[in-house]
């Protein structure tokens, strides 16, 4: 019965090889090298969606933040203003001074994922991130989110309104999933939600969240200058350059179909 083990052998061989081409062991077989980055442990805080997972996140980086900022000469609870780029993927927080009045740039933390292109959401659905002038307040803040944590910026605005545009629900959260938001990852989301929540509770009664295609210089705007947008984005950058000027955040309005602006002065 030798021959029937010899037999038998390639018949096992051709099995496994048609086997593969097939996907059949997909399950047992990797279909890329994994990421080293893949397997490092995430310090996000493991606490029920809600008020718990809030305090918690904020116990963990309230440790790890308080003595940088310390070293900048700002306090943990002071207002806060966020400020987002999406060509650069990058979302700037800043804390105010006590001794100047202005916003002091404390951290900027990448974008992990936003969807779209450079432009302004226009509808609902069309998976763009909002350009503009927006403030969240403490009904914008979510314990509960899906996405660990998370804040709604405030879309549509009285801007976006008065153009007619659409959608909601536009969120600066956790995770590395985008559809119109501003993923940060759990871990960054804890310390961003955590600084503006305390904020919140120390008496700032909301804080601005202004969001650009790009950083607004002059030079990066001159190659804007066939975009459809480039009207819409040099209304932005006067927000953008009084803040650059002052170092606190211009108060807006809407006349006419454009941003006015008035700026706030240091004390």
């Amino acid at each position: 019965m030798k021959w029937l083990r010899w037999l038998f052998l390639p018949m096992v061989g051709l099995t496994y090889l048609f086997a593969q081409r097939c996907e059949l062991f997909e399950s047992v077989i990797p279909s890329s090298i994994p990421n080293p980055s893949d397997s490092t442990p995430s310090l996000a805080v493991d606490a029920p969606a809600g008020p718990a997972r809030a305090r918690a996140a904020a116990a963990r980086v309230k440790e790890l933040l308080e003595p940088e900022l310390a070293t900048k000469e700002l306090h943990w609870g002071d207002p806060v203003y966020l400020r987002a780029f999406k060509e650069e993927a990058v979302l700037e927080v800043f804390v105010r001074d006590r001794r100047s009045g202005r916003f002091v740039l404390f951290r900027s933390y990448p974008i992990a994922k936003q969807s779209g292109t450079l432009g302004p959401k226009l509808r609902e659905g069309d998976g763009q991130v909002p350009e503009g002038f927006y403030a969240a307040g403490r009904s914008a803040m979510k314990p509960d989110s899906t996405y660990h944590l998370a804040m709604n910026i405030g879309y549509p605005n009285a801007f976006d309104q008065a153009m007619k545009r659409t959608g909601s629900f536009i969120m600066i959260h956790g995770n590395q999933v985008s559809i119109g938001c501003l993923a940060m990852t759990d871990e960054k989301i804890e310390e961003i939600y955590s600084l503006c929540a305390a904020a919140l509770q120390q008496g700032q009664s909301f804080f601005r969240i202004h969001i650009f295609p790009f950083r607004m210089t002059q030079e990066r705007l001159e190659r804007e200058r066939a975009n459809p947008n480039h009207g819409f984005w040099l209304n932005l950058q006067e927000g953008y350059q009084l803040f650059e000027t002052h170092g606190i955040p211009a108060e807006t309005s809407v006349q006419n179909n454009r941003y006015q602006f008035r700026a706030v002065l240091p004390p």
